[in-house]
């Protein structure tokens, strides 16, 4: 199952009661405890972030592009989890792969909103040749760390990185592409 991203704080919970049908759930995060269930989200180049409840057997995908991590999408889906029952020791969280500090080049006015809402985000972001590259992944990371989630990976591949074999977007508008393709990240429980 996939949903309709539209770069929110949005998530949906696919249990018992969902009624299945062609009709796509609008955000940026799915949430389920059904069995044979696999939920998705597509990316090229924001971040895909899978959780699991060992315990309870709970799984979330989460599309974090730079305006849900904004609006605090993986706070909302660790804090959805936390009020159902999770312990922070069994929830186990893979960040994907994604564009990271060395090509995500941001403006001046996306610093400052940043560090306008968190001034420790400064730490995220890196000047080189007078131009400001943000870790989106890394802080991504540091959010699902802050939130208590001790059992983490980073699989720090750089999608824009040509080598690493992933879809682009900012890659593809750099080379003038018609189209840049999605990478896709799912998760089920068996």
């Amino acid at each position: 199952m996939l949903l309709n991203q539209v770069h929110s704080n949005k998530f949906s919970l696919i249990d018992k009661k969902y009624k299945f049908n062609k009709k796509k759930l609008k955000g940026d995060a799915l949430i389920t405890s059904i069995n044979n269930v696999a939920i998705g989200v597509l990316t090229a180049d924001c971040v895909p972030i899978l959780i699991y409840d060992q315990k309870l057997k709970i799984i979330s995908v989460i599309h974090a592009g730079w305006k849900s991590t904004y609006k605090d999408i993986v706070k909302k889906v660790v804090k959805f989890f936390l009020k159902n029952g999770s312990k922070t020791k069994d929830l186990y969280a893979v960040v994907g792969p994604s564009i990271t500090e060395k090509n995500y080049e941001v403006q001046k006015d996306f610093k400052d909103k940043f560090l306008k809402k968190d001034k420790k985000s400064k730490n995220f972001f890196k000047i080189k040749k007078n131009k400001t590259y943000f870790g989106l992944n890394k802080y991504v990371y540091n959010q699902l760390k802050k939130s208590g989630i001790k059992n983490l990976e980073i699989i720090n591949k750089d999608t824009f990185d040509q080598k690493n074999n992933f879809f682009s977007s900012r890659r593809a508008i750099r080379n003038k592409e018609n189209d840049y393709g999605r990478n896709i990240s799912i998760i089920m429980i068996k």
